[in-house]
């Protein structure tokens, strides 16, 4: 980046501008009605005004996000240069919009795209909102945690010898836990087809910003990448990227589609959030990562005193998975004393809440926020449990599986998912579907879509045959209290399946 470029870096357009804006003692005569804070309920004054007086629309100077030609324009241009990519989009409804978008600018109605099998939901809702068809890839599975991550390279291979005709290839990494793998080799698989890489990286918006931290996808040949810059850096909730470089994908069309699937008036403390956020990593560089590595280190040093809790998922057996995100620290009882959700409830119960529970781990994130004192907190709720429970002299159980997808090498038929398919929980005599019990769901079709809510990754999805160890799975989710999205839980251990097929 030439120095110019860097004094740009040193500013935040949109931030500022607000700010200014703020301070001109203008009057409103437009919308939001709270007319920047003047008026909000009496409690919340003292939390609100300040967010409220830079709560503004698309007034003169404030710039257009789906037209984008001034201070709005200016940040996105400058976090584009920050994250190495050509364009980037600031995103308000989260990385949702971006994979909706994403794949309504690669997808026409009956195109075919190749997906990893284990998508958060937006992905699928993108399919369906396109009338595209998927090919779902075989996950590898890490061996020590049963947890899924991206499809292999020969896998992928398979997928494109076997659909010539497919658009493109998109997948997940880094997974939830912080898994992922080098995107490198994917991406030359697609790109010697003239292909795109679409790759949802929600998990991964401070990947590349410090040495410790794996490589971004951008850097890696993708071609879009979706982050949730809200996750793990620092812009406010719903604040996400997509980030674009090369020429597989069209610019116009993609630009279209993310001005149809967010809203018209979008948040301005969120977009400045974000111009704030690419602000913070230029000024503060990799040293703006060492007190939450130093934390999360400290966590690990911790447990590993604590011989009743076993750290997951720091090594890569059976080459499941390349990278790790040192922030991300999953435990679980070694004793198979306390599930994962019971942990999780002991945890909480000293004020340590956590990101999810599994049935067997629990999940801690850390970030550029976190300090040593939030570590001290947390490891002494583990010593605390660790006591109570007695785990130091009880002998060490199998590690359990936890995954709910099975290793196994097959590539999914085309699958269609279209929109009148019910994907949430089908109301009673809904023509063509019924509801078994759980245990006799195996060998049925799938008429719902079953999302464990976090971390928002399906493990049925409508249209999907049942298998034994799904079944086994969600059986456990249920017993472990596990939140099922569209659900209701009066329903209990049953499955909505389509009528006459067994």
């Amino acid at each position: 980046m030439e120095n110019g470029e860097h004094q740009h870096q040193e500013r935040a357009p949109l931030f500022e501008k607000l700010v200014q804006y703020r301070g001109e003692g203008r009057i409103s005569f437009h919308v939001p009605g709270h007319k920047s804070g003047r008026e909000v309920d009496p409690q919340a004054r003292g939390l609100m005004e300040s967010v409220m007086s830079i709560d503004m629309t698309e007034i003169s100077g404030l710039d257009d996000l789906y037209h984008a030609e001034g201070v709005i324009g200016q940040a996105q241009q400058l976090a584009a240069e920050c994250f190495g990519a050509e364009e980037t989009h600031f995103l308000v409804g989260g990385s949702t919009a971006g994979n909706l978008a994403m794949i309504l600018a690669v997808c026409r109605r009956g195109d075919l795209l190749l997906v990893q099998r284990n998508v958060h939901k937006s992905v699928i809702h993108g399919l369906m909102l396109a009338g595209a068809r998927a090919v779902f890839l075989p996950s590898r599975i890490d061996r020590g945690t049963g947890i899924a991550t991206a499809p292999a390279p020969e896998d992928v291979e398979r997928a494109l010898a076997a659909y010539p005709g497919a658009r493109g290839l998109l997948v997940t990494t880094p997974n939830y836990y912080g898994m992922g793998v080098d995107l490198g080799p994917l991406a030359r698989l697609v790109h010697e087809r003239g292909l795109p890489l679409l790759v949802d990286e929600a998990h991964g918006a401070h990947y590349g910003f410090h040495p410790a931290l794996p490589r971004p996808a951008i850097a890696c040949g993708a071609d879009a990448v979706v982050q949730s810059t809200h996750k793990m850096l620092t812009a406010l909730t719903m604040g996400a990227m997509l980030h674009v470089r090369g020429p597989r994908i069209p610019r116009a069309l993609l630009r279209q589609r993310i001005a149809m699937v967010q809203s018209s008036s979008p948040s301005y403390p969120i977009m400045a959030s974000l111009d704030l956020c690419r602000r913070q990593l230029h000024l503060g560089g990799a040293g703006a990562f060492e007190r939450g590595l130093a934390a999360a280190a400290e966590l690990r040093r911790g447990l590993r005193e604590l011989p009743g809790f076993a750290l997951c998922g720091d090594t890569a057996p059976a080459a499941a998975y390349e990278t790790k995100d040192p922030f991300k620290v999953l435990v679980r009882d070694a004793t198979g004393t306390l599930s994962g959700t019971a942990l999780q409830a002991e945890l909480e119960r000293d004020g340590c809440m956590i990101e999810l529970a599994d049935p067997a781990h629990v999940l801690l994130v850390f970030s550029l926020a976190s300090t040593p004192g939030d570590t001290r907190r947390l490891l002494a709720s583990f010593r605390r449990i660790h006591a109570e429970y007695g785990l130091d002299g009880k002998p060490a159980a199998p590690p359990p599986v936890s995954g709910a997808f099975p290793e196994d090498r097959r590539l999914s038929p085309p699958v269609e998912l279209p929109m009148d398919m019910p994907v949430a929980f089908p109301s009673p005599g809904q023509p063509g579907v019924c509801r078994v019990p759980l245990e006799a769901a195996t060998g049925r079709i799938s008429a719902e879509m079953v999302i464990p809510y976090p971390p928002g990754i399906p493990i049925l999805y409508p249209g999907e045959p049942v298998s034994a160890e799904t079944v086994d799975y969600l059986d456990r989710l249920l017993t472990a209290g596990s939140r099922l999205q569209g659900r209701d839980r009066q329903e209990g251990r049953t499955l909505c399946v389509y009528a006459g097929q067994a």
